[in-house]
């Protein structure tokens, strides 16, 4: 399974938004991706050594450094499939790149 970490400033709208999007989406291309949503305050090193890709809604400097991947995920959140699509390709591949299943 593919974890992947969807955060935003309040862990409520936006987050859930782009981890429903993204869990749709891979959903159809195949993949088995589970994906969190999280409040970006509450985020720890120890958390994100559980997933394999950070998908924020905006870049974010959470203090340490990050040690998977880093997705803006934001122009998902416009539901126009030209913005939303170059996004999850990206998530795309760095699955193909990473070899996760």
């Amino acid at each position: 399974m593919i974890k992947i970490l969807a955060a935003c400033g309040a862990g409520v709208n936006s987050s859930h938004q782009i981890k429903d999007a993204i869990e749709t989406e891979f959903k159809n291309r195949g993949y088995n991706v589970k994906a969190d949503a999280v409040m970006v305050k509450d985020i720890t090193e120890d958390m994100v050594t559980h997933y394999d890709i950070f998908t924020p809604i905006a870049k974010t400097d959470l203090g340490f450094t990050l040690e998977i991947p880093v997705i803006d995920a934001g122009p998902i959140l416009y539901r126009i499939p030209a913005m939303a699509q170059p996004v999850y390709d990206k998530i795309e591949a760095i699955i193909k790149e990473k070899g996760l299943k």
